[in-house]
């Protein structure tokens, strides 16, 4: 099947599905199913820590403002966090001061990336900063994006274009030994900015695997938004399982809503969580819900405790 045929298929199949499979730890969305998919576990209180840690937990920390970044960074190191991601690179010091690593630096943004040529110099200056970065801090991998599509411009050129621009970094990452990630994004949340966004290229997530495998490369990863996944796609246990070899780095938030990770939404995280150790990753899996509790840490804790499988 072609890449075009397959973008088709999945757009009208799994998006005109709003099923998921029970047996994958993916339910429907109706609040009955929401009540089995993840059962209510109370909020822990200011004195949890990670007990088990098989799960590398980092957090992606612009979901949490307005709490304070001090504030912030001693809750995490309270709760046992692994990690901290999506902060402001001068905090970086205290993260790490506070015995965290940083799961994943910056680059460029998602609306311009390499889909377009005229982005690709830019684009290749901010991963190679990153890369950069990466390494001062010791951070295994940064982000990129694929950007917005170009009007008038193919699927088939805009994935070229995309590869074309990896690869023009791929040796660097390779000689530095950092990651480059590739998040796939959903298009069909536009109630929110950072919900969804309409226009990105690489919302399927089938797609931005063909330019990983293109770019050919053992730095070239995919960041696997379960989050964006079961919104443009489901099945994501599956997926990762297919996924495993390409997959460098998760995020996760609830659906329908990218809030809290509790019984009112259809993913059921611990099976999530324990497919996820089985297919052997040993990176970093990111919080990135959207807190809706008036108490943003405890709504972190909350989601911690339930991925701490």
């Amino acid at each position: 099947m072609s890449q075009k045929e397959r973008l088709t298929v999945s757009r009208r199949g799994f998006l005109g599905s709003a099923a998921a499979c029970a047996g994958a730890g993916v339910l429907a969305g109706s609040a009955g199913a929401a009540e089995m998919a993840c059962p209510a576990i109370e909020p822990p209180g200011e004195d949890f820590r990670i007990k088990n840690g098989r799960v590398k937990q980092s957090v992606m920390a612009w979901c949490y403002n307005p709490t304070p970044m001090e504030e912030l960074i001693a809750g995490c190191k309270k709760m046992g966090l692994h990690a901290m991601e999506g902060i402001d690179r001068k905090y970086y010091p205290q993260v790490k001061a506070a015995g965290m690593e940083i799961s994943l630096v910056g680059s460029h943004g998602f609306k311009d990336g390499p889909t377009d040529p005229a982005n690709h110099e830019m684009c290749i200056e901010k991963l190679k900063d990153g890369i950069n970065v990466a390494v001062e801090v010791g951070s295994p991998s940064v982000i990129t994006f694929t950007g917005m599509r170009v009007p008038g411009v193919t699927d088939e050129q805009m994935a070229k274009n995309c590869v074309a621009c990896f690869k023009k970094v791929k040796d660097y990452a390779e000689e530095k030994k950092i990651a480059i990630c590739l998040e796939h994004l959903n298009t069909r949340d536009d109630s929110h900015p950072m919900k969804g966004h309409p226009g990105y290229f690489g919302d399927d997530v089938d797609l931005c695997a063909d330019i990983i495998q293109a770019v050919d490369s053992p730095r070239m990863k995919l960041l696997f938004d379960i989050y964006h996944v079961q919104v443009m796609h489901g099945d994501v246990i599956r997926r990762l399982r297919d996924l495993t070899d390409i997959i460098g780095h998760y995020h996760t938030a609830g659906v329908p809503g990218r809030a809290e990770i509790d019984e009112t939404q259809e993913l059921n995280y611990p099976p999530i969580m324990k497919a996820i150790l089985e297919t052997g990753y040993t990176g970093y899996v990111a919080q990135e819900f959207i807190p809706e509790w008036e108490d943003k840490l405890s709504a972190l804790r909350h989601g911690v405790a339930v991925c701490d499988v």
